[in-house]
Parts: C-alpha cells; sequence; structure tokens
C-alpha cells in the first residue's frame, strides 16, 4: 500500500500533552485501504485522509481501557475535545477530517461510518458516502444544490421549480438540483402537517391573520423557533445531509431559521452557501430575514427596504426580481396561432379567468358575469372571449362546461404551459397571488384582482393598482363591466396598462438569481474546506 507523504507542523499545545499522558495505554494503530464503495467503519477515534493520486487512508487510534478506571474515560474524553479544537488547524491535503465517538467496537458495516447520519458525524463532521469532504473534495464532480420549499399555496413551489429550471438551463450536468419540502419530508408529527394546517388557517380567515400578524414580532417567531429546534434539529440535520448540498436555497420564510441553526452548530455556515428567494412581492412576512444568510434576493425595492430594516447588511441584499419559468423568456408565439392550438376564435379579444392551482375562488359566477357582459345584444354577436383555467377542481371544470354559453368561453383543467394561455389573451382576472402577477406583468397583460391573503398578499393589491398596472374589484358584476370597457370603448386604457406592466416586468430574474449563486458557490470553493468543526 503507498502511503501520500503529508508534513504536518504545529506549536505545542494542550493536544500533545494529552497525548503524552495516553503513552502508558496500550496504543494500537491500524491502517486500512478504503475503496470506492465507502471506507471502514472504525468505532475507536481514527482521522483519514486522501492523499493525492494515492488510495485513502485511515488511521484508528483504539485505547485498551480494560481494568482502568475512570480517569480513563476522563482522558479519553479530553483528548477527544482537544482534537476537535484542534483539527480545523490541519492544512489543505486533508480532504476530510473525522473523529469517530468510539461505539462500534470496530464493526464495518461496508456502508461508510457516515451513513448512520446520512452524512452528518454526531461530532459535527460533514462527509459524503465516500468519505471525501463536504463541498467538495472531488475534482470535477457535479456541485449539488438543494432547495427548501413547502407547498403552502403554490407560489413556492413554482418558484423553486423556476430556480431548478434554470439551473439546468444554464449549466446543465455542472450541477445537480434538489427540491425538497423539508417540514413535510423531514420532521416527525405534528411539525410535517404544516401544508395541511396553512390549507386549514387560509381558508379560515381569522384564525390566518391571527396566526399571520400574532407571529411577526420577533420576540415571538424567534423563541418559537429556538423552540422548534429542540424536537427536529437532529431530524432536520439528517435531511439536508442527505442531500450534501454546496449550495441551499429557501424559498419558504419558515425555511431559515431552524436550518441555519442547525448549520451554525455544525460548523457549516463557511462551507455552505445559504441564499432566501423571497416570493412575496411587497408585505412579507419578517421570518424571511435572517442575519446569517448568505445572500437575500428580493423581488422588489419594497422587499429590499424590509430586509435592510431586518438588520440585513447592503452586501447580502440583492433585487433582481421574482423568479418566474424560463419558459417565459421565450418570445410570445402570434396570439392567433397560441389561440388556434387553444380552441379559441382567432380574432376576438380574450380573457383569462384563473383560480389558482385549485380553482378556488368566485370563478362560476364571475365567468357567468362575463359570459353576459361580453355579448352584445344590440349587434347579437359576442365582443369577446373568455378562457377559463380551473386547476384541480374537476367538478368547476365540468360544470362550466355543461353551460350554454353566449360568447365563446374554453375551460381548461390543470394547465402546464401558463405561458401560452397568457400569451393568448389580452387580459387576465385573479387573486393577488405574486407568481401570477409577476408573470402577467411578463405578458404585458392588465390584471384584475379579485381577493389577496390576508397578511403576505396584502400589499400586492396596491403593488398592481398603484402602478397603472390593473384594477382591484371583489364584485363579479363589476369585474365583467371593466372588461367590456377594456374590449370597447376604453381600449386605449388597456393598451396604457400593458405597457405599464412590460415596464415592471423582470423577465430574466431568474437566471440573475443562478449566476449570482453560480458566483457565491465559486467564490466559497476558494475558501479552505474542513469538513469537522470546533
Amino acid at each position: 500500500m503507498h502511503n501520500p507523504s503529508i508534513t504536518t507542523t504545529q506549536e505545542p499545545s494542550p493536544l500533545y500533552d494529552l497525548v503524552s499522558q495516553l503513552g502508558r495505554f496500550a496504543l494500537s494503530t491500524r491502517f486500512r485501504n478504503l475503496r470506492s464503495e465507502g471506507h471502514s467503519a472504525l468505532l475507536s477515534n481514527f482521522l483519514y485522509f486522501d492523499g493525492p493520486r494515492s488510495p485513502k487512508v485511515s488511521a484508528s487510534l483504539r485505547l485498551n481501557t480494560r481494568g482502568s478506571g475512570s480517569s480513563i474515560r476522563r482522558i479519553a474524553t479530553e483528548f477527544n475535545r482537544a482534537i476537535r479544537f484542534h483539527c480545523d488547524k490541519f492544512p489543505i491535503g486533508f480532504a476530510s477530517l473525522g473523529v469517530g465517538g468510539g461505539d462500534s467496537n470496530g464493526s464495518d458495516n461496508g456502508a461508510g461510518a457516515a451513513d448512520n447520519n446520512n452524512g452528518l458525524r454526531d461530532n459535527g463532521c460533514a462527509l459524503n458516502e465516500n468519505g471525501a469532504a463536504l463541498n467538495g473534495a472531488v475534482s470535477g464532480s457535479a456541485k449539488k444544490v438543494l432547495i427548501l420549499m413547502s407547498d403552502t399555496g403554490g407560489g413556492h413551489r413554482a418558484s423553486a421549480e423556476a430556480i431548478k429550471a434554470a439551473f439546468n438551463e444554464e449549466f446543465g450536468d455542472e450541477y445537480q438540483v434538489f427540491v425538497t419540502d423539508l417540514w413535510s419530508d423531514h420532521t416527525p408529527w405534528p411539525f410535517n402537517q404544516l401544508p395541511r394546517s396553512y390549507n386549514f388557517l387560509v381558508k379560515h380567515g381569522p384564525l390566518w391573520k391571527m396566526t399571520y400578524y400574532g407571529t411577526a414580532p420577533r420576540l415571538v417567531h424567534q423563541s418559537n423557533f429556538a423552540a422548534t429546534s429542540t424536537f427536529i434539529a437532529r431530524e432536520v440535520a439528517k435531511g439536508l445531509m442527505k442531500y450534501q448540498p454546496d449550495i441551499i436555497i429557501s424559498v419558504h420564510p419558515l425555511m431559515q431559521h431552524v436550518p441555519l441553526r442547525v448549520l451554525r452548530q455544525k460548523g457549516l455556515l463557511e462551507k455552505i452557501v445559504f441564499t432566501t428567494v423571497i416570493t412575496d412581492l411587497s408585505t412579507c412576512h419578517p421570518t424571511w430575514f435572517h442575519k446569517l444568510v448568505t445572500r437575500c434576493y428580493c423581488p422588489t425595492s419594497e422587499v429590499a427596504k424590509r430586509a435592510s430594516k431586518a438588520g440585513l447588511k447592503p452586501s447580502q441584499i440583492k433585487v433582481y426580481g421574482l423568479p418566474v419559468r424560463p419558459s417565459f423568456v421565450k418570445p410570445v408565439r402570434p396570439k392567433a396561432e397560441l389561440r388556434r392550438e387553444l380552441g379559441m376564435e382567432e380574432h376576438l379579444p380574450a380573457v383569462l379567468l384563473m383560480g389558482g392551482g385549485e380553482g378556488m375562488g368566485p370563478i362560476e359566477a364571475t365567468a357567468r358575469a362575463l359570459g353576459d357582459a361580453l355579448y352584445d345584444e344590440n349587434l347579437g354577436e359576442p365582443m369577446g372571449q373568455v378562457l377559463v383555467v380551473c386547476g384541480r377542481n374537476k367538478k368547476l371544470a365540468e360544470k362550466l362546461r355543461a353551460i350554454d354559453w353566449k360568447v365563446p368561453v374554453q375551460v381548461k383543467g390543470f394547465v402546464t404551459k401558463m405561458e401560452e394561455g397568457m400569451g393568448a389573451c389580452d387580459c387576465i382576472i385573479t387573486k393577488a397571488g405574486p407568481g401570477t402577477i409577476a408573470e402577467a406583468m411578463i405578458r404585458g397583460l392588465p390584471i384584475i384582482l379579485n381577493d389577496y391573503i390576508a397578511g403576505q398578499e396584502v400589499g400586492n393589491v396596491p403593488y398592481v393598482v398603484e402602478n397603472g398596472c390593473g384594477k382591484y374589484s371583489k364584485s363579479p358584476k363589476e369585474i365583467a363591466r371593466i372588461v367590456s370597457e377594456w374590449f370597447g370603448p376604453k381600449a386605449d386604457e388597456l393598451q396604457a396598462m400593458s405597457q405599464n406592466a412590460l415596464k415592471l416586468a423582470r423577465p430574466d430574474s431568474v437566471f440573475k438569481i443562478v449566476h449570482d449563486m453560480h458566483e457565491l458557490v465559486r467564490q466559497r470553493s476558494f475558501v479552505p474546506q474542513y469538513s469537522c468543526t470546533t
């Protein structure tokens, strides 16, 4: 076996005093080849490292403690503590450095010592399946991106998928991207019930308002996260290290505090890039902001001001816009062509009526009102048409298809290519979801907002109205009247709002975000990487 030649020099320290005390005990040293399948699980205290162009080597130190007293255990404990304190001072040449806990009795499970904790040792050392250091040691291997989201509304997953698509489109195999719902997938009950709890609270407005505003004060939510972390920190650590990420991206306000607390406790804040991508356009919950993030991407200057007020430094804040699907950046095909594909009339102006992924809200009442308002009784012909997207609400779709309409109405279920539906229409009716607003602006669609969720979506209404991009009304008849005027005597207003929407649009936001993240990872790769914490 070929052992690499590595020279280390250190000043005298308590480490060497402890080692000299151990001289009176039996000390056995073993070296083992570690193949690509994984390294041996050595139950004694051990160090292992990679040498250039050489087999991986493991050195094991086992204390013979039979018959010795508690003083031996005390000295061994101090020895381990000293190792942990000094291990970050070893020169770069160690691909990874691990200090074992000493309770596997020399067994070799063949899967690597890190497997028991999903790559995160009890002492804070982060390793991949082959014993290589987190973040990097293998040249040419794909960097790993972990996106944290939760299905509390559709916008967080949409942003996560947009970022994933942009990484794949811009960097190909250079990055491996994972999207996970940290709470649902990696925490125990009742914490894994977060999406279900959110849906219940949103359906009962007063309960949601009380929850949203009641947890806004820093003293309240920070103490809540601290208490929560006590119960789920270990599960979250396993969930994070399962993916061995080089960069973690949070697209949810509840995905900052606990993961960052775990990374800080494990000494990984300097090794893993942690970024937040805020998916609210104006008003946003204070839990979005955490001072330990590497970068906080804000969709608007208003959100950036909130981030600054929360204590983030200017170097942490970037204003690039809300990330939307890369498909929205591509050139728009002619309306007539898109309308033909969707079964619509080619020459009639069209309004897009949406109820989100679940097809919620007063869609049926609004569709009926549009059916009446867009029919010219004097001429006996339609002056516009309607494209209704019902999402997963199959009952609503079937009910609308059964109606005998006086104007052309196309009813669709869940639509994956929303850019085509928007490209076929001239305006949109939707609730104040930030993702839909951002996408509509990219397509230059004037927006009629018919509802909003208390708290995070409240500010989206003035954002649209005050910037001259649309109007707000909860009345189906009032909404239908506005659309009929836009398709008739107030066509100039429709055109002006379309131009205002295009001015606010940021179609390349997701590409700016992933390129900035790529630069952060590139810079971090030059920082010496150690897999053991102090």
